[in-house]
């Protein structure tokens, strides 16, 4: 997918525009864009210590921590976030918190034993064992995130630009799990959002409107690159008028139902002239006002914004007040024919029947 020219039109509606290496230049791209980060917010101090967690008398070792986006890359400077935990589980089953840091590389002092320290940036991260020596030199750790960036972004149609706040995206992981569903990493991303995350295969949920609009997209994300994508929606924004004649002006107090072919609805509204985003393909429009019914018939292309007037002569034809009712006649109460053909009544008695009896019995 990289390397594709832009709004280029694939299976997946899905465009990527760029790679960029995240070398010490490259990653002034993280800065040019917002950053979203859920790292919990902490204050930006640098190697704190959380009080006695240190045992007495014990020989403080410094400890130098750095982590790259790669392992051939530049320390980061800005966005990590890094936190030292001791492996023994405290009376609520959790790990103490030990130390944390904010910022670029962090400098710890630590006492001589085992702990773990996880460094995040963004939703990328990794977690190691960290063992500091009672003697003897400390290297300076390096731990390697093997992360990447994701911006995101989406057009209507071919090159129609879509407003930033008739978009969102959610991200999940591309593994499905036993329950049938993906694991979600992020949702209501905005578009020209920089999302910091481990390399590896997402799954992209793209939503234009609220409506029906919907595309999904399978993006590599490479570590010490940043990805750009472009997701193509096929689909529309819609405004609904009800007018007397064309180009009249709007009725109010007009309830809206949009239907698909199928009949089912997508869509509902109660206003003047509603405006909705539909996907690509047939529908139909059914305005009520005042106890009377308007339906008309209209098609959405890719990209192509439009209005659609219902005129009040479009009135939706009204249902039968009775059904036809279907009479069941038993093979010896045949009703008689009216077209002029023999009837099938059973014939009348005969002469000789009336006046002996026979075969007449009592009747």
């Amino acid at each position: 997918m990289v390397g594709i020219s832009p709004y280029a039109s694939i299976s997946l509606a899905l465009v990527l525009t760029a790679l960029l290496p995240l070398s010490s230049q490259a990653q002034d791209a993280f800065q040019t864009f917002k950053q979203l980060d859920t790292t919990a917010k902490m204050p930006k101090l640098n190697a704190f210590i959380a009080p006695g967690t240190a045992p007495q008398g014990s020989k403080l070792r410094e400890i130098a921590l750095e982590a790259k986006l790669t392992a051939n890359g530049d320390p980061v400077q800005d966005g990590l976030s890094w936190y030292v935990f001791s492996p023994i589980a405290g009376t609520d089953g959790k790990l103490p918190l030990i130390a944390s840091s904010q910022g670029g590389s962090a400098d710890f002092q630590l006492a001589p034993g085992d702990y773990f320290v996880n460094v995040s940036f963004g939703r990328a991260g990794v977690t190691r064992k960290l063992t500091v020596p009672e003697e003897g030199e400390v290297d300076k750790q390096t731990m390697v995130l093997e992360a990447g960036g994701l911006l995101l972004n989406a057009v209507s149609g071919t090159d129609v630009r879509i407003r930033p706040d008739q978009l969102s995206f959610s991200i999940y992981s591309a593994e499905v799990r036993e329950d049938g569903e993906r694991g979600l990493v992020m949702a209501d991303v905005p578009p020209n959002t920089v999302v910091r995350l481990n390399a590896g295969t997402y799954h992209i949920v793209s939503e234009y409107g609220d409506t029906n609009a919907s595309i999904r997209a399978d993006i590599q994300v490479e570590a010490g690159k940043l990805t750009e994508a472009t997701i193509q929606h096929k689909a529309a924004q819609i405004t609904f008028k009800l007018v007397s004649d064309a180009g009249g002006e709007a009725i109010a107090d007009t309830a809206w139902s949009i239907l698909t072919a199928a009949g089912d609805s997508v869509g509902e509204s109660v206003s003047a002239f509603p405006t909705m985003v539909l996907a690509e393909g047939e529908y139909s429009a059914v305005a009520r006002n005042k106890d009377k019914i308007y339906q008309r018939d209209f098609k959405v292309e890719a990209g192509k914004n439009t209005d659609v007037e219902v005129l009040m002569k479009d009135v939706q034809p009204e249902e039968p007040t009775e059904a036809a009712k279907t009479v069941q006649v038993q093979p010896d109460q045949q009703p008689p024919a009216t077209d002029g053909s023999p009837s099938t009544q059973a014939p009348l008695p005969t002469y000789d029947q009336l006046q002996g009896g026979t075969g007449a019995g009592a009747d």
